[in-house]
């Protein structure tokens, strides 16, 4: 029962200005706070991020947040530390000592709430640090990726467990915004749940229309839309390639777009962000890799150009639009080829065991590999050089190394970060004389000279947040001044870049040795198939409530219709159309019951729609309940079942 002095009410007013929490959130918070696993399922805008920060500050120690979105983890430190809460992260492209400050400051009480990827859970340094610490709770964002029967699933998440055993006593707090039944229970099973405990708030999204649109010509129909619904509006795209085209054909037609794909460079993606969340570009046309913790409350339209191969990530991508509540629409655009391309993915995801085989096999040629050797060998992997070398194509080929890497033979590792580099090619006097720079350049100088040191000897790793962050600009700023300060000759700025890596995690085997259990394979592949399935019987069963098929999907057998997807209203339009037209024969009836003939003009005048008055009029003559002659119109009159004229 909340009371006046609520302690969890007071931190929420105090740091959000909230005068209550919303939905399960206190649920989530009380469970938390009395030492007991907790799952919570909370759909996107359900506010996540409440249920761990208020806990984070009413208990002693620090509460650890693992989470695989460097984007969101550096945006939610950023708003922490603007309200005064002492937030810190650790993640790719930091530097050493930078780690070794956090994770101190941690154990000495100068951070209450400390965000983590997953890949830093099974570091050395990590761990020993942890096993110092006063942890309050751990926290484990997108916990749906732990599961093997999850749409996302990530070997890194197992490593969770393994921490768990540092500090036994640390409660879990487990938060997804998408996992059905059988996810739900494998989340608490392989997180060691002491028993089961879960919150679970409606899926439903009372505010967001599904729609469903078949057509031929996906860009005229999604232009089409894009007129019709105003506002800032995501479009999913399945390809690089594609996100870059469609931004341009849209451009084209005078609607505002940048695109977002996780080929771009780190800034770059950061500045396209920015360009869309301040409105300076109406549309983002982006592949999956964009939307994770984006905070954007007023998106009025997600559409999804090309067909996800799973209800999870159609929820979450749609889930997207109309966080503020208000009136927002989820298009999902699909014709006769999507069918076949979703089950051509199946393949294409879950290649021949023998294919894997060969595969595993051509990365020890790849990298000169003997069998019995190569444990632990790390190497930068350059996946178009790989297939182009061995006649791979790049999807299957990818495809085959995740489940290598579930299989524990390598770790394929796509996301490795290689941190941005720095060297002033100038001397310092040369550089100190400089009067041409103006007052951000001189900004970002003076950061990096503060920062490190040997710039004008070798290049050294920087980070480029931190240069931000000091001299007071936007990382997109400052990626800008740097690369023009490169192109002036008076530094080489090497950007940050991400580089996929291949890990040998155990010795190399003779390929016809490769074991890949029923659990790695082949379960997961039904599983994948099953998905693909009920993603296709969404997009075409017209019979049931869009809403309804998801909410269904996700374990909540008792919902209602939601009277504005597609499905609702073509119902709602066959309804009002079947008492339009025994309206409309009501009314004809009426008018020629006196057994007169009647001029067809007195038809065309009644007083209701005309379309349907003259639908129903050829309907009445086609069944010989009227009949019409010399231009006038009279009843058949029944006579012993029979009619006459």
């Amino acid at each position: 029962m909340q009371t006046s002095d609520d302690k969890y009410i007071k931190i929420l007013h105090d740091n959000w200005g909230y005068d209550n929490f919303r939905g399960i959130q206190r649920e989530i918070i009380d469970s938390i706070c009395s030492g007991r696993d907790t799952l919570g399922l909370m759909p996107t805008g359900g506010g996540k991020s409440i249920t761990f920060q208020v806990p984070a500050l009413s208990m002693k120690g620090v509460c650890i947040v693992i989470t695989p979105l460097i984007a969101l983890m550096k945006d939610q430190v950023a708003n922490l530390r603007h309200k005064g809460i002492k937030a810190a992260a650790i993640y790719s492209g930091m530097m050493h000592a930078d780690i070794i400050t956090t994770l101190e400051n941690a154990i000495f009480g100068g951070v209450k709430i400390l965000y983590v990827s997953p890949e830093r859970l099974s570091s050395e340094l990590f761990q020993k640090k942890m096993s110092h610490m006063n942890v309050s709770f751990i926290t484990i964002d997108e916990a749906h990726c732990i599961s093997q029967w999850g749409y996302d699933f990530r070997p890194s998440y197992l490593k969770i467990s393994e921490i768990r055993k540092l500090k036994p006593d640390a409660p879990i707090l487990a938060l997804t915004a998408t996992a059905t039944p059988k996810v739900v229970d494998d989340i608490q099973d392989k997180l060691g749940f002491k028993e089961k405990n879960v919150f679970k708030m409606s899926f439903e999204r009372k505010n967001l229309a599904y729609i469903v649109r078949r057509t031929d010509d996906k860009l005229e129909e999604m232009i089409h839309i894009l007129k019709c619904v105003q506002g800032s509006a995501i479009v999913y795209v399945r390809s690089r390639k594609r996100s870059k085209e469609i931004a341009a054909e849209l451009c084209k037609r005078n609607i505002s777009a940048t695109f977002y794909n996780a080929g771009l460079e780190s800034a770059a993606r950061d500045e396209r962000q920015k360009e869309w969340h301040e409105g300076k570009a109406r549309v983002m046309v982006a592949t999956n890799a964009f939307g994770m913790g984006i905070d954007k409350p007023d998106v009025r339209l997600v559409i999804h150009y090309d067909c996800p191969d799973s209800p999870e990530a159609y929820f979450q991508e749609a889930g997207r639009a109309g966080r503020d509540g208000n009136k927002a629409y989820a298009v999902l655009l699909y014709n006769g080829s999507d069918k076949g391309k979703l089950q051509r993915r199946i393949d294409e995801t879950f290649p021949d065991k023998e294919y894997i085989r060969l595969v595993y096999e051509h990365l020890a040629y790849f990298y000169q590999i003997g069998i019995g050797s190569g444990q632990g060998s790390r190497f930068e992997f350059n996946i178009d050089r790989f297939c182009m070398a061995f006649k791979h194509f790049p999807i299957q080929a990818s495809s085959a190394l995740k489940i290598l890497t579930r299989a524990r033979y390598i770790d394929y590792d796509e996301e490795s970060d290689n941190r941005a580099q720095i060297k002033i090619l100038l001397s310092r006097n040369d550089l100190y004389m400089l009067d041409n720079l103006n007052e951000k350049e001189n900004a970002v100088i003076t950061a990096l000279l503060r920062c490190y040191g040997g710039l004008f000897v070798d290049f050294c790793y920087i980070d480029e947040s931190l240069i931000a962050q000091q001299a007071e600009l936007t990382i997109p700023e400052t990626y800008v001044i740097l690369k023009d300060l490169t192109a002036r000759h008076i530094m080489k700025f090497i950007p940050r870049k991400k580089i996929p890596h291949i890990t040998y995690t155990q010795r190399r085997e003779e390929m016809d040795r490769l074991i890949f259990t029923k659990e790695i394979y082949d379960d997961r592949k039904k599983e994948y198939i099953q998905r693909i399935d009920a993603m296709i019987k969404y997009a075409t069963n017209d019979d049931i409530c869009r809403s309804r098929q998801l909410l269904r999907y996700f374990g909540e057998e008792r919902s209602t219709d939601c009277g504005q997807c597609d499905v609702c209203i073509a119902h709602k339009k066959q309804h009002e159309d079947k008492n339009g037209q025994k309206k409309a024969e009501e009314l004809i009836t009426e008018l020629l019951n006196d057994m007169k003939p009647h001029y067809i003009t007195e038809i065309k005048e009644i007083n209701f729609d005309r379309d349907i008055v003259e639908d129903v009029f050829e309907y009445m003559i086609n069944e010989e309940i009227i009949y019409v002659a010399d231009g006038m119109v009279a009843l058949r009159r029944k006579r012993n079942n029979k009619t006459d004229k």
